[in-house]
């Protein structure tokens, strides 16, 4: 949306922090189950006070059921530094 000018540059920011905001507080207040992954760590690298890891052949597993993902990205970073 930004490269097709639908977006400016400063609302797809805005927008995406908010969404990093809102997804924290649903996580913390509306989930309550557990979900364990297992799989063959590819990479993984800290940068900026950001996590990334690629596993590869991952196994996503919780109470109910399984699933098999073939490569999966994972970005982490603290909630606390969304309030800055």
């Amino acid at each position: 949306m930004v490269s097709s000018s639908t977006l400016s540059p400063e609302l797809a920011i805005q927008v995406l922090v908010q969404f990093d905001k809102s997804m924290t507080e649903a996580l913390e207040s509306q989930v309550k189950s557990k979900v364990s992954i297992k799989g063959h760590l590819h990479t993984y690298r800290f940068c900026d006070n950001v996590w990334t890891f690629i596993l590869q052949d991952a196994l996503f597993k919780n109470e109910d059921s399984q699933e098999n993902v073939g490569r999966v990205k994972i970005v982490a970073c603290d909630s606390k530094l969304l309030s800055q």
